[in-house]
């Protein structure tokens, strides 16, 4: 089992750079095919309310302004692309070589996170940024598309960006199928770190045989990890999971993604929510 394949998708903004910038770095690290994705949008679905009152004139101008936000949209990002293919020597190809680590460019049209959700399918792993207060909603959407449209994992990047992880790695582990498909999906970097850590709450019913299932199940990987049960005792378990992440240095978080509905996180909160609101190092999840 390796992660031969990796995709990202970037735009123009600053945002975009620096998720860029991270991929290339970890894409080199696990020896991976970056596809670095731009997605064009469709001019008439930029503008609002088209054809209503409008001369055909005016629908012409209006098309023809968005057609050319596009094309420097799509122009800063392929300078963006060629700037990191240059920084890192990166080979390009069209396909993934025999092994190592190698990048390529498309482009496609639509909607970013359903465009995402396709060509995500057919890789081994998605790099997407972690959507923050600030961020647009596009950048939920496109974490959603990841998490939930692709059956594959995604790495979560944080909005300061990162040049390494997986040297120390924290396992979230509950037990769920969720926390399950993250470990095995993770399985090539865990192979290559240097401390591995997994962490549980004692308030979960499954918590001791679960945890030294999954250790067990490390060990036939050839992984030699640590188990840490985590009190829990009034503190939200997102915010205890992180204190102990910073704790001991962890750069690398491997969890489940919504192990509860999406809906009953949304309202009451939950690990998934908590975690992805506040960390600060890469987040390796699976749905």
């Amino acid at each position: 089992m390796t992660i031969r394949t990796a995709l990202v998708s970037v735009g123009s903004t600053e945002e975009s750079r620096v998720l860029l910038n991270s991929a290339f770095h970890l894409a080199r690290d696990i020896g991976a095919h970056l596809q670095v994705l731009h997605v064009r949008s469709d001019p008439r679905e930029t503008i609002p309310l088209l054809g209503e009152g409008m001369s055909v004139g005016m629908i012409d101008d209006m098309t023809r302004i968005a057609e050319d936000e596009c094309n420097k949209r799509a122009q800063l990002a392929r300078a963006t692309y060629d700037a990191c293919q240059a920084e890192f020597s990166a080979p390009v190809t069209d396909s993934p070589l025999a092994e190592g680590f190698s990048v390529s460019w498309t482009e496609a049209s639509g909607r970013e996170d359903e465009v995402l959700a396709q060509y995500g399918r057919l890789a081994d792993l998605i790099f997407v940024a972690r959507p923050n207060a600030e961020s647009e909603v596009g950048h939920t959407l496109m974490l959603n598309a990841a998490l939930f449209d692709t059956g594959r994992p995604a790495l979560v990047v944080p909005p300061a960006g990162t040049q390494k992880m997986g040297s120390k790695i924290v396992v979230s582990w509950n037990g769920s199928s969720q926390s399950a498909r993250a470990v095995s999906s993770a399985l090539p970097i865990l192979r290559n770190a240097d401390e591995v850590s997994i962490f549980t709450i004692e308030n979960l019913q499954t918590a001791n045989q679960s945890s030294a299932g999954v250790a067990e199940y490390m060990a036939y990987h050839g992984i030699e990890c640590s188990v840490r049960t985590l009190t829990g005792s009034g503190t939200p378990v997102g915010d205890e999971l992180l204190k102990e992440v910073e704790a001991i240095g962890a750069d690398l978080i491997v969890m489940g993604a919504y192990t509860h509905s999406r809906m009953r996180q949304l309202i009451l909160g939950g690990v998934t929510r908590c975690v992805l609101e506040k960390s600060t190092v890469p987040l390796f999840m699976a749905h």
